[in-house]
């Protein structure tokens, strides 16, 4: 197997392939490649200097270190337990051909950058039609295009491929859409939102500890019990590194019944997501009324019209007018438009007078609104400024690929954010002037910038740049600002986040902290789809992931044959769904299966009777471990013609 990339999920996806699958792996990786965690920044944060002190000394006991992989001369064989790896300036055909892409059975592009993957993929179809791709795209869109043009490819070389190995020639997913539901999820946790609706028919559901005496509603199925717990609700770090304390993953009834006050993920619902488009060009453009006009000039033009209408109902009074007739004159008056009443009676001289009076308001209140009106069309494409006495808000720190999919996430699940952004040309700028988002651009280690976005009143603070330092400091600085506030950094090493879970964990004990690896949660998604499998979704639980995928029970011993419930084994693998459909009438690919009205597919069964026996024409929809998954999954299912 090939794997191509240049950042950290090209080396979590080779020992994802080396480790769980037993797979021999070439790495393809850029020739220079820049220092993955540059030195922390200097800080001159005097509150949170000496928590920081004695945060590095524990770190700096913890963090393991990792020699590089030396690149494999030509010629070279390298020990069964490493990958080769080529060392390249372009990713190109003949370094494809020198990695072997002829007789490999499949080839994962991981590049950050879209165009160089669809280049990649391009070249390796047309050198191996037989090759299984898996690609990484940001663009969904286009990502959904690509796949169709690959496999049509792959049919016209190969006449007879059968519809389900045709299928699974080719497989684009994206990172971004496989972390970001975790992420999102550490802002919303302790409530029954949604934390995870990524592929086609899944939804998982995070409950919270139950209190004393309650019992959790388990759903359709219990998929994890969470490391949190009634007595602590901080949990544990969430990594394999947690031991007992640490999240299980589908576990069995009798588990779940003993693990009480324990948090739970479960499989509450089943509806097709349709593909999440972001918002238009127009979007967000609008100005609501409550923004177009400042507070003080809103109460200001109100209180002028109650004076007003007191005038009028005084006139009317008064003068025993009729009630328009005398608002007619009160306005006249306001105007400057009436004649004087010279002669009249005292009443209505005075009422004149205090007319008049209001009229001179009425000017320079009608010049405010004109120019505030008018700034405000002005900067209604420019980045919006936290409003004042915000709180309660979610503070976004990065606006990249990872931080603008969990900005959509949040925002689907209307959740108020503040995103903090250094770079003007960041990816995820036009979005937030799109949604009219709250936006602070600077850099989050200086002084003032997470002032600025109003920590101290926020409800949780997502480190989500893609320097592990800059993400600590921002968590160290935010938590002396407000020590219970809910912090989620992305940090790449594990041992790295289990030194800063422990530190803040032991700093601040009533704090939820979590720490999240985007390469750790997307490379077993990549690993199944080179093994050959149609992955459904993944769902991130703590540091840890479950595998969805479609299995044909067929040539599966631990399936054929058994009942549902004997096929279940706790740890490992668990069957959720059962393709009912007509095997001649079945799609090789669920997203193309027939829909109800609500967008479920019609064949799917998800109530499944414990005492179903699993039939060799079945098809099933399974989640896994990812060690389940490698025993379940792992033998790969070759692109073979149906002559």
């Amino acid at each position: 197997m090939i794997v191509c990339g240049d950042d950290a999920l090209v080396h979590r996806l080779a020992g994802e392939l080396r480790e769980v699958y037993g797979e021999r792996v070439t790495l393809v990786v850029p020739a220079a490649q820049p220092s993955r965690s540059p030195e922390l920044p200097l800080s001159g944060r005097v509150r949170a200097s000496a928590l920081f002190g004695r945060m590095s000394a524990a770190m700096t006991r913890a963090v393991g270190t990792t020699a590089p992989t030396a690149p494999t001369a030509p010629g070279d064989t390298p020990p069964p337990d490493l990958p080769r790896v080529l060392e390249t300036l372009e990713l190109d055909e003949d370094v494809l051909l020198e990695a072997g892409v002829g007789r490999a059975a499949a080839l994962a592009l991981v590049h950050d950058d879209d165009e160089t993957n669809i280049r990649a993929a391009l070249a390796a179809r047309r050198l191996n039609p037989h090759l299984r791709l898996v690609i990484r795209l940001y663009n969904r869109k286009l990502g959904q295009h690509l796949a169709e043009l690959l496999d049509q490819a792959a049919a016209l070389s190969l006449p007879g491929l059968a519809g389900q190995a045709l299928d699974a020639s080719t497989t684009v997913l994206s990172d971004a859409d496989t972390a970001a539901p975790a992420l999102a999820a550490t802002a919303v946790a302790g409530t029954s939102k949604i934390v995870q609706a990524d592929g086609l028919l899944l939804r998982a559901v995070e409950r919270t500890p139950p209190a004393r005496g309650e019992v959790a509603d388990p759903g359709l199925c219990t998929l994890a019990l969470l490391s949190s717990t009634t007595n602590d609700p901080a949990g544990a770090e969430g990594s394999d590194r947690s031991g007992q304390e640490g999240p299980r993953l589908l576990p069995d009834d009798r588990s779940v019944a003993e693990a009480t006050g324990r948090g739970t993920v479960v499989l509450e619902a089943i509806s097709h997501r349709a593909g999440g488009g972001e918002p238009g060009p127009l979007a967000g453009r609008g100005v609501p009324l409550g923004r177009l006009f400042s507070r003080r000039l809103r109460w200001s033009l109100a209180g002028l019209g109650a004076a007003v209408v007191a005038l009028a109902v005084a006139s009317w009074i008064t003068t025993g007018d009729d009630p328009l007739h005398a608002t007619y004159l009160v306005l006249l008056d306001l105007f400057a438009m009436g004649d004087p009443a010279a002669g009249a009676d005292a009443d209505r001289q005075i009422l004149q007078l205090l007319t008049g009076l209001a009229g001179l308001m009425l000017l320079p209140l009608t010049v405010a609104a004109a120019l505030e009106a008018l700034g405000t069309f002005r900067t209604a494409s420019a980045l919006r400024r936290p409003p004042r006495g915000l709180s309660g808000h979610v503070v976004l720190l990065g606006l990249g690929k990872i931080g603008t999919r969990v900005l959509m996430r949040l925002r689907e699940l209307g959740i108020p954010v503040v995103c903090v952004e250094e770079d003007p040309e960041a990816r995820g700028i036009a979005l937030v002037r799109r949604l009219r988002v709250p936006t602070v651009m600077g850099d989050v280690t200086e002084e003032g910038v997470l002032e600025a976005a109003k920590i101290h009143r926020a409800h949780a603070l997502l480190a989500l740049t893609s320097v592990d330092t800059t993400n600590l400091e921002a968590a160290l600085y935010a938590r002396s600002a407000k020590p219970d506030l809910r912090v989620a950094l992305r940090i790449y090493d594990d041992d790295f986040a289990t030194a800063v879970y422990r530190s803040l964990r032991a700093a601040y004990p009533d704090a939820l902290t979590r720490s999240r690896s985007v390469s750790t949660l997307a490379a077993p998604a990549f690993a199944v789809a080179m093994m050959g499998r149609q992955i459904l979704g993944a769902v991130p639980v703590e540091r840890k992931v479950l595998l969805f995928a479609a299995v044909d029970v067929a040539g599966h011993p631990q399936l054929e044959g058994r009942t549902v419930a004997e096929a279940f084994r706790p740890g490992a693998w668990r069957i959720v769904a059962l393709d009912a459909t007509d095997p001649g009438e079945r799609q090789p690919d669920l997203a193309n299966a027939r829909r109800d009205q609500e967008g479920n597919p019609t064949g799917l069964v998800w109530d499944l009777h414990p005492g179903y026996v699993l039939r060799a024409q079945d098809r099933v929809v399974v989640a896994a471990t990812r060690r389940g998954a490698a025993e379940l999954l792992g033998r790969r299912p070759q692109l073979r013609t149906g002559g």
